[in-house]
C-alpha cells in the first residue's frame, strides 16, 4: 500500500511539474517517471486517511532533500491493517538511506523511516487477530514509517502488549535486538565473564550492559573523551557498566594491568573504528573475537600482525537486516517481545527524546550532530 501511496505522490509531482515554467521544468528530478495508469478504487472500497509524511524525491543531504507533504488516501484490501502511526525514531541508517550510501534503500521517492509503533485504525475484512486500538510494529520493520498512517498487509504487523512505552515499542527492533544477538551469537559466554565495547553511550551499548548484567556477563565500556566525562561514567554504571574508560584513559602500555578484578574479555564489540576499535582489540584475551556492526568514526580498522598470529583474534561483523532474512529471523517475535517485557519492568532503559512530529526539522539537525550531542530523536506524530 505504501507503494501505492508512493505512485499518487508521483503523479501528484509529475502535474505540479509540467504546470512550470521552462526554467523550473529544468528542476524536476529525473527519477520521477511517467505514469500511464493508477489502480481504479470502486466506490466502496474501504480507503486510509490521508497520510501526513516526510518524503525525499532525491538522494542527498537530509535536511536539504526532505519534506513533509500530504499523501492520499489509499485502499484497504481484505487481508490489510492501516495502522495509525505513533512514533518513529530517526536512526543513523535511516539518514544513510536518504543519502544514497546505505546497501539496501527504497527506490525515490519515498517515505523516510524503517522502524515505529502504531496503533490499529482499521482491518480489511479478511484480518483475524488484530481489532482497533492494538499497539503494533511493523515486523520485520521496513521502509515508510515517518507517516501519520501506514496501510500492510496483517502478516507485516506484530501485535504487541498495550502496556509498553511508546518511545520503547518504537526504538526495539533496530538497536536492542543488535545487542541481543550480538551477546548471543558470536562467543557462548557464561555467568562471569566479560564483554569489552566501544560506543558505550549508544543505544545499542546500553543495551549490551543492561542484557550483560541480566545474564552475570561484566562489561568493560569505552567512551570517547568528551566534557563531563565523569558523569558519562556514572550514568553508565547504573545501568550496569563494571568498569568506563575514556579513550585517554587507555594510552597506556598495558591496558591488561587495569583488568584487576576482572576476566579478559573473550567478546568485543566496535561501532566507531580508528584508535576505539584497536582498544577492543587490545582488550581481548586469547582467541577472543570482535565484532563490528558501525564505523562512525569513518576510520579503518587496523590490526597488527601480532593479534592475529600469537592472539588468534577473530573479526567478525553483525548486520541486523542481514540477519532478519535468515532462517533465524523466525524467532525475531518472541525475542522483540522479550526485550519489550524488560522495558516494561524498568531492566532495559536508555536516552531519547519524544520531539512532537511538527519539530521534525529540529529533530533531524540533533539527529545529524548539528547541535551537538543529543539523545536518540523519536518522532512523536
Amino acid at each position: 500500500m505504501a507503494t501505492v501511496r508512493l505512485l499518487m505522490l508521483q503523479k501528484a509531482l509529475l502535474h505540479r511539474t509540467t504546470s512550470r515554467s521552462s526554467s523550473q521544468l529544468l528542476l524536476r528530478p529525473p527519477s520521477i517517471p511517467i505514469l500511464t495508469s493508477l489502480r481504479a478504487f470502486s466506490s466502496a472500497a474501504a480507503l486510509s486517511p490521508p497520510s501526513t509524511a516526510v518524503v525525499y524525491d532525491l538522494h542527498g543531504p537530509p535536511d536539504t532533500v526532505t519534506r513533509i507533504t500530504e499523501l492520499p488516501p489509499v485502499e484497504i484490501k481484505e487481508n490489510d491493517v492501516c495502522v495509525k502511526m505513533l512514533a518513529a525514531p530517526i536512526n543513523p541508517s535511516d539518514i544513510n538511506r536518504i543519502e544514497g550510501v546505505y546497501p539496501v534503500r527504497p527506490a525515490v521517492p519515498a517515505v523516510g523511516g524503517y522502524e515505529g509503533v502504531g496503533e490499529v485504525h482499521s482491518v480489511g475484512p479478511g484480518v483475524k487477530g488484530f481489532s482497533a486500538g492494538d499497539l503494533v510494529i511493523s515486523s520485520p520493520p521496513s521502509s515508510g514509517t515517518w507517516q501519520t498512517y501506514v496501510v500492510k498487509e496483517q502478516s507485516l504487523w506484530h501485535r504487541i502488549d498495550n502496556g509498553t512505552p511508546i518511545e520503547y515499542a518504537a526504538t526495539v527492533t533496530v538497536n536492542p535486538l543488535t545487542a541481543l544477538r550480538m551477546v548471543e551469537d558470536f562467543v557462548d559466554l557464561n555467568s562471569g565473564d566479560s564483554i569489552v565495547q566501544n560506543g558505550a553511550t549508544s543505544i545499542v551499548g546500553q543495551c549490551v550492559i543492561q542484557l550483560a548484567r541480566e545474564r552475570g556477563i561484566h562489561t568493560i565500556n569505552i567512551i570517547r573523551d568528551r566534557a563531563r566525562s565523569d558523569e558519562v561514567k556514572e550514568k553508565l554504571k547504573k545501568l550496569g557498566a563494571d568498569e568506563v574508560y575514556t579513550e585517554s584513559q587507555l594510552e597506556v602500555k598495558n591496558l591488561k594491568s587495569l583488568l584487576i578484578n576482572l576476566p579478559e574479555p573473550a567478546l568485543g564489540f566496535n561501532c566507531v573504528g580508528g584508535n576505539a576499535a584497536s582498544l577492543v582489540l587490545k582488550f581481548l584475551r586469547q582467541g577472543g573475537t570482535m565484532v563490528t556492526y558501525g564505523g562512525m568514526s569513518k576510520k579503518p580498522i587496523t590490526v597488527s600482525t601480532t593479534s592475529f598470529i600469537f592472539k588468534d583474534l577473530s573479526l567478525r561483523g553483525f548486520w541486523l537486516q542481514k540477519w532478519m532474512t535468515s532462517e533465524k529471523a523466525t524467532e525475531c517475535r518472541s525475542m522483540i517481545d522479550y526485550l519489550l517485557g524488560l522495558t516494561r519492568e524498568g531492566k532495559l532503559i536508555y536516552d531519547m527524546e519524544l520531539v512532537p512530529f511538527n519539530n521534525f526539522q529540529t529533530a533531524l539537525e540533533k539527529a545529524l550532530g548539528k547541535l551537538g550531542s543529543q539523545p536518540k530523536q523519536v518522532i512523536k506524530f
